[in-house]
């Protein structure tokens, strides 16, 4: 059985249902994904958007229990935050994406993402995959 972490792409594709056959037999989602999801709630430009982001944070919400910040994802975000660093990026700009990517380097699983080149930097840390 293989396992995962979803990125916040994935989760609001609008073709999720068809992702399906890409993504592993064991999905997880982070907290921090959880979060920007809330966060675009309740930022939607009007009610029709709020409540379709609304509809689809109640699905994931009862779909997944987020992966939590612990010790050992803090540990791995200094490590994927130093390396978007050296890389010439700004690890404060992308906060919520490394949180994500943390949280699978501290489990040891794949991230799936619809943004790929969002994870460039982390290829020698993260096993980061697009579907």
């Amino acid at each position: 059985m293989n396992r995962g972490i979803l990125d916040t792409s994935v989760l609001i594709a609008q073709d999720h249902e068809a992702l399906a056959a890409a993504l592993p037999d064991e999905a997880a989602i982070s907290v921090a994904t959880l979060a920007e999801l809330h966060y675009g709630v309740l930022v939607a430009k009007d009610d029709v958007t709020k409540q379709q982001r609304l509809r689809r944070l109640g699905e994931i919400e009862a779909r997944f229990s987020p992966l939590t910040i612990d010790a050992a994802v803090a540990r791995a975000y200094a490590a994927v935050a130093q390396a978007v660093r050296t890389a010439g990026g700004q690890p404060r700009a992308r906060v919520m994406d490394l949180w994500i990517a943390a949280t699978a380097l501290a489990r040891g699983v794949p991230l799936y993402t619809r943004n790929r080149r969002d994870f460039d930097a982390l290829k020698k840390l993260i096993d980061a995959r697009s579907v």
